[in-house]
């Protein structure tokens, strides 16, 4: 059997639409406050569209933003791998709507739909077509448009949740001390109603009587989301430093999903990480979903702490309920 090739992400590009919803701005929609969605979140403002602006829209602008930084053109790509829980549409694929607008003619790919573990998730699947030596080049993206499934009268999701993409490509790695190293993923479906969107799938078509009754917007039990996420997320990732003879201190960069500051700290505390390698920019993005983890590689990178070999922990929970994390060290 042939050894297999490790995967290295080789150029990272990030996107978020230019209007802002700030948390004053919020206090003039719904009952809440600046103070309050602070202490509870760690959020001041977030990104979101305007109208007309899909999820293939801010994917295709983070892709362009990598394929320019690794000098390569959209048909040097072999396959496209987009984590989303908020498509274009049901189908086609937004990885077909991508392709399309990319021009990457010849290009084949699909979605992931994880939620908020999609980027890792998709990171995963395209590390195992340079593993096994299928593709050489691979990107995949986390993108989505929150804004399009969150009530603005429901203060308990309208305060969390943003719009951005994130898009890395997947090259073999030259040198094995460089790359993917190990990844540990998880579903708990019993956790399903936690946080859904009940309206217009199979067992919901859309009706008048679904949207009367909002069912096509997020849902959540807030309180059940940050237990599981709090007690998961430090598990998958004690586990992964076990399993490789790590320690928390030995993470140079720890960047985790982007749900909530509190349970970012908690699980950077229960971890025994170093507080200047936990990267957190929740404050700017809120919560974008599959964008928060590539948007926080980029602000780690622009605040000079994910640097060529570093080691670094990524770490997600999201609907599903979906666990993940994964072990690499930087390449670039």
């Amino acid at each position: 059997m042939s050894q297999l090739v490790r995967a290295k992400i080789s150029a990272l590009g990030t996107y978020v639409p230019p209007r802002l919803l700030t948390n004053d701005d919020l206090e003039k929609m719904v009952e809440t406050t600046n103070q309050w969605i602070l202490e509870r979140t760690g959020i001041r403002e977030r990104h979101v569209v305007d109208k007309g602006v899909a999820t293939s829209d801010l994917a295709v602008e983070a892709a362009k933003q990598a394929l320019a930084q690794r000098g390569l053109s959209p048909t040097d790509l072999e396959a496209i791998i987009l984590g989303t829980v908020t498509p274009d549409m049901f189908f086609p694929s937004t990885a077909c709507l991508v392709q399309h607008k990319l021009g990457a003619k010849g290009v084949w790919g699909f979605d992931v739909s994880a939620a908020c573990s999609a980027f890792i998730y998709a990171l995963q699947a395209g590390a195992q077509f340079i593993a096994t030596g299928a593709h050489k080049k691979v990107m995949v993206i986390g993108a989505d448009t929150m804004s399009s499934v969150i009530d603005y009268t429901d203060r308990a999701t309208c305060v969390i949740f943003g719009d951005g993409a994130g898009a890395v490509i997947l090259e073999p790695a030259d040198d094995d001390s460089l790359g993917l190293i190990d990844f540990l993923h998880e579903v708990d479906g019993s956790g399903a109603c936690a946080l859904y969107m009940p309206g217009g799938g199979s067992l919901n078509p859309s009706t008048h009587e679904t949207v009367d009754k909002k069912m096509h917007y997020v849902h959540q039990d807030g309180q059940a989301v940050f237990k599981f996420a709090v007690r998961k997320q430090t598990e998958l990732c004690e586990k992964i430093l076990e399993k490789n003879g790590l320690k928390g201190s030995d993470i140079d960069a720890f960047i985790p999903h982007q749900a909530n500051k509190r349970i970012i700290t908690a699980t950077a505390d229960r971890l025994g990480l170093r507080p200047e390698a936990v990267i957190i920019n929740i404050d700017r993005f809120g919560n974008t979903t599959a964008g928060t983890i590539p948007l926080a590689m980029e602000t780690a990178r622009q605040e000079g702490k994910l640097k060529k070999g570093d080691l670094v922990l990524l770490a997600s929970v999201g609907a599903g309920f979906t666990v993940g994390a994964t072990l690499l060290r930087w390449a670039f």
